[in-house]
């Protein structure tokens, strides 16, 4: 109970300095949103140039788009900020946490929650009901179920990510760009369906490392078509066991990482 009011009190102290600057939390908020939807926007300018693009029209393209963004938006108003580890480790700001009988990593989040990205969420949830009505779906029990389950599974999966990310700070400090290229990069890759991308690219990215299980294959199950790549029906239904891996993947690097920090001593 006194580690619960220990994270309310810095949950409550993120949102005082947030409330301090209303004017600009507003103007972040607006930026953030109108940021969010540039993603969707920039997939459907591909769309408007041919009918079909990988054999998906514009509507199953926005529900692919539109799940990613889901999981993503969520992930990275959760823990989207933990990309500044490395800041914190080479100030020894990182310090000072670790002392705490806290856990390190609920500490980050809360220390710095980006409340101006919630708008966000809520835009990507909005462009998910769009895409819904635009596709005749045939609903049936597993469907109502894999439409919950597939943007919480992507907001897991983009969190693993974004941790694993961050993570890497602990062994080489000037690593935020590698990072980037797997949490925005992987964004971008799963915003489009996997059939667009050839050869080994899309075997590491979509299979060896997951992002094909984020949006296209869940988007795949609720179309109720079959994949043109050849992978059975039921993996349309697996995205919640991806997360799944890529949580215990993000926990192990964590925690070995924390293992082989060392003290700035400053």
């Amino acid at each position: 109970m006194a580690e619960l009011r220990a994270y309310a009190a810095l949950f409550a102290g993120q949102w005082r300095s947030l409330a301090s600057y209303r004017a600009s939390f507003v103007v972040e908020l607006c930026t953030n949103v109108i940021g969010g939807l540039l993603d969707v926007v920039a997939v459907l300018v591909f769309f408007q140039t041919a009918t079909t693009i990988a054999g998906f029209t514009m509507a199953e393209g926005l529900l692919v788009v539109s799940l990613s963004s889901c999981g993503f938006a969520a992930a990275d108003f959760v823990v989207g900020n933990i990309d500044r580890l490395q800041s914190y480790v080479r100030a020894g700001t990182l310090d000072a946490v670790l002392v705490r009988p806290l856990g390190a990593l609920p500490q980050l989040v809360l220390m710095d929650l980006p409340m101006r990205k919630a708008l966000r969420v809520v835009a990507a949830g909005a462009v998910l009901v769009v895409a819904l009505r635009l596709n005749d779906l045939d609903w049936t029990p597993a469907r109502l179920a894999l439409i919950v389950a597939a943007p919480i599974a992507g907001a897991l999966f983009f969190g693993s990510i974004f941790v694993i990310s961050a993570s890497l700070a602990f062994w080489w400090v000037e690593s935020g760009e590698i990072g980037n290229a797997f949490t925005y990069g992987g964004r971008d890759f799963s915003a489009y369906p996997t059939s667009v991308y050839e050869g080994w690219f899309r075997a590491i990215f979509a299979y060896g490392m997951g992002f094909g299980f984020v949006a296209y294959q869940p988007a795949l199950a609720l179309l109720g078509r079959a994949d043109p790549l050849g992978l059975p029906v039921w993996t349309g239904f697996v995205s919640p066991l991806v997360a799944l891996v890529a949580v215990a993947a993000a926990w192990s690097v964590w925690r070995a990482g924390i293992r082989h920090y060392r003290s700035t001593g400053s």
